[in-house]
């Protein structure tokens, strides 16, 4: 089976596709936002370098494209090589058995218009992250998930609620089960690098601030806990230049990292060695800090929208649900019950070892995400 992969360079889509090495399938990848290759397999075709000129650039262009940037996506086919007809010319070359996009609104709405043109090539998307549960919201994005849903033959999500969301959008494909959207995590190989909890001494926030990250209320509340924590180390990683700007001018002696300082494997070593991880945003699917938080032992307080994080995390259990994100007094209150607790802590972590066992294993979901194409390829 020729399967053509179409997302934008992520370590996700290279952990997913590290999944089907052993497999005898034909692996392609389109770069959809044309922003350059990834480091996989050696025997993944990748296409990139595909975004060139039809005409040369015409005075005012970027002007139209920040100002009117309705008018501006209909005119760009006219001016440069769409997605749309780079995916055509691809299909064409290859003929691929399946396309899987991975995430809706870079990755999917470019290819809509060819896959409506190839109206029999199996089509299949992952959903990740805010795909449906935020965009939805917005009668134009609206209409445009409505449409990609209708065409989608399989879909494959990181959480529950937003296969029950695809339903309600359109969606009456197949649905090949959940799956983490970075795959699963090789548990015993990660496991040198986990500290007793007793032995804890970090603080580790997810910086982001931005329309849907909330990351700035975290430091807020940890810098009105001075006394409290001073005997942790408070590190930041993701971070924002708002949440930067506000622990220099408030002189805080915390550690940030922006979010390419670190990498994935030093990420994950570092929640190895935490005693809290907190995120925190308004909108989000499962996030895979979260869950890498699970697997490693770092005791998790994190926000709940669309009741996501509550698929995982028993509030008050294996970790402590956020329940509105933008009130600092109440992760301030998270933060003191999970430092006054440390049995709550060490009993989370035990639970969590089984959460990450029993839904996080790398091999189990190799199983299931081969399945995935095998269900493909069988299904007419």
């Amino acid at each position: 089976m020729k399967i053509l992969l179409v997302s934008m360079p992520s370590i996700h889509v290279i952990r997913w596709i590290e999944n089907l090495k052993d497999t005898k399938y034909q692996l392609y990848w389109f770069d959809v936002l044309d922003r350059g290759t990834v480091e996989t397999l050696h025997s993944v075709k990748q296409f990139t370098g595909w975004k060139k000129r039809k005409w040369p650039y015409i005075k005012g262009e970027y002007f139209l494209s920040k100002n009117f940037p309705g008018i501006y996506q209909k005119i760009i086919p006219t001016l440069e090589i769409t997605a749309n007809e780079a995916l055509e010319k691809i299909i064409k070359e290859i003929q691929p058995d399946v396309i899987h996009s991975f995430e809706m609104q870079n990755c999917s709405y470019p290819i809509l218009k060819t896959m409506l043109k190839f109206s029999k090539m199996k089509w299949l998307y992952s959903c990740w992250g805010n795909d449906l549960f935020y965009y939805m919201n917005f009668k134009n994005h609206n209409l445009k998930i409505k449409k990609v849903l209708k065409r989608v033959d399989y879909l494959h999500t990181d959480c529950k609620r937003d296969f029950h969301l695809a339903q309600k959008l359109n969606f009456s494909g197949k649905y090949l089960g959940l799956v983490p959207g970075g795959a699963g995590y090789k548990l015993k190989e990660l496991e040198a690098f986990k500290l007793p909890v007793s032995e804890r001494k970090i603080i580790l926030v997810k910086g982001y601030e931005h329309t849907l990250g909330r990351g700035l209320n975290i430091i807020k509340a940890l810098h009105s806990l001075q006394d409290e924590i001073k005997n942790y180390q408070v590190i930041i990683f993701g971070a924002h230049q708002n949440v930067t700007d506000y622990i220099k001018f408030n002189d805080l002696d915390f550690q940030s990292f922006n979010r390419h300082e670190l990498l994935h494997d030093e990420l994950t070593k570092l929640m190895g060695k935490s005693l809290l991880y907190i995120g925190n945003s308004i909108s989000d699917g499962m996030p895979n800090t979260l869950l890498e938080a699970v697997l490693m032992g770092a005791f998790p307080i994190q926000s709940n929208p669309g009741r996501v994080t509550e698929e995982i995390i028993i509030n008050g259990s294996n970790g402590l649900l956020i329940n509105d994100p933008e009130s600092v007094s109440e992760i301030k209150e998270l933060i003191l019950k999970s430092l006054s607790d440390l049995t709550m802590l060490q009993e989370a972590l035990v639970k969590n070892q089984k959460i990450a066992a029993d839904r996080l294993d790398y091999f189990d979901n190799k199983r299931k995400i081969v399945a995935m194409y095998k269900t493909v390829l069988e299904c007419e």
